[in-house]
């Protein structure tokens, strides 16, 4: 959500927001305890609070479309928990319809290829997955590609995901929960024994684990690596100790994501971009992280190749050591 449109809708229906999304924006987060943890998690609750109607899902949807190819995306997967918003919006199967359509019409309109993930929340008793994969599993090939985690990975008891994942592996979507963050590599094998991810959010901590790290590789787990969320939630001090190199070296698929741009002031490109100052990333270096970002993705294959085509393209015209921003990417 952009942060205009959030004290636009916020003013339009007198809900109050904290300083953090307010004179502070973007806020302080440090999220290595509970307590931290809980105030990101009010500011991420009280942000989406503001989410009224089917025009504000929309306007969301579409705002974020264009963001994304403001960036240079030509790829984007929208991931949304329907139990969040189903009291509001008609139950989570007609917010799941609402969702789906907003992102075809944005898709539509901005040229952008878009699809729907659908997470389930592990604070949330395991039955209501089961429920949401079985929701997700009747969209399977109508605008759902996958089937996700959320929230904090310390809480609730990750095997006790289990069945709910197998039905949306018996459904064919990817399966990409969160984990390997807030908690360590064991956390990561729990994740890969239990619900055989696609891709995992997150997944850093792998490399605190030589067993595990090499796990990840051999399964051909991509890991979604968000580095200004690394930082901000207090996983890494600073850039350049979120291990994108290590990850790569080791033969793990790094696709970089901005997690919430809201909440930590970033968006896609930025991610490339504090990479490339922080750890001196070269061209060839992004290009591959790109190329990864691709290949980890739900895209269709067409997509894909042309996408690879691109990427290419901009490294053989970029000049060696220009340091082009990746929005030209």
């Amino acid at each position: 959500m952009r942060h205009g449109t959030l004290l636009e809708l916020a003013e339009r229906d007198g809900i109050h927001l904290p300083a953090a999304l307010t004179d502070e924006w973007p806020p302080q987060l440090v999220a290595t305890d509970e307590k931290g943890w809980f105030r990101f998690q009010r500011l991420y609750d009280v942000a989406r609070s503001v989410l009224r109607t089917e025009d504000d899902v929309r306007r969301l949807v579409l705002e974020a479309a264009e963001d994304d190819v403001r960036d240079g995306c030509v790829w984007t997967e929208i991931q949304v928990d329907p139990s969040g918003y189903g009291a509001r919006f008609g139950g989570i199967t007609a917010f799941t319809d609402l969702v789906i359509d907003a992102v075809r019409d944005a898709s539509e309109r901005t040229g952008l290829g878009m699809t729907t993930i659908v997470a389930a929340n592990r604070t949330r008793h395991p039955l209501d997955a089961r429920t949401l994969a079985r929701l997700a599993a009747q969209y399977a090939g109508r605008g759902v590609t996958g089937f996700g985690l959320s929230n904090d990975e310390r809480r609730g008891d990750t095997d006790a995901f289990a069945h709910a994942f197998g039905i949306a592996e018996r459904a064919g979507l990817a399966l990409v929960p969160h984990g390997g963050e807030l908690r360590g590599p064991a956390h990561v094998k729990t994740c890969l024994d239990h619900l055989h991810p696609t891709r995992l959010g997150h997944g850093v901590r792998s490399v605190e684990d030589p067993a595990v790290l090499d796990e990840v590789a051999r399964r051909g787990v991509a890991l979604e690596v968000c580095p200004t969320s690394n930082v901000a939630l207090g996983v890494y001090g600073t850039f350049d100790e979120v291990p994108v190199r290590q990850l790569v070296a080791a033969g793990v698929d790094v696709a970089l994501g901005a997690d919430d741009p809201l909440l930590f002031g970033s968006r896609l490109a930025g991610q490339y971009n504090v990479l490339r100052a922080a750890q001196d990333l070269s061209d060839a270096e992004l290009a591959q992280l790109a190329e990864m970002s691709v290949r980890a993705s739900c895209a269709p294959d067409h997509l894909k190749a042309s996408a690879r085509s691109a990427i290419g393209d901009w490294l053989a015209t970029t000049p060696v050591g220009s340091g082009t921003p990746v929005t030209d990417l």
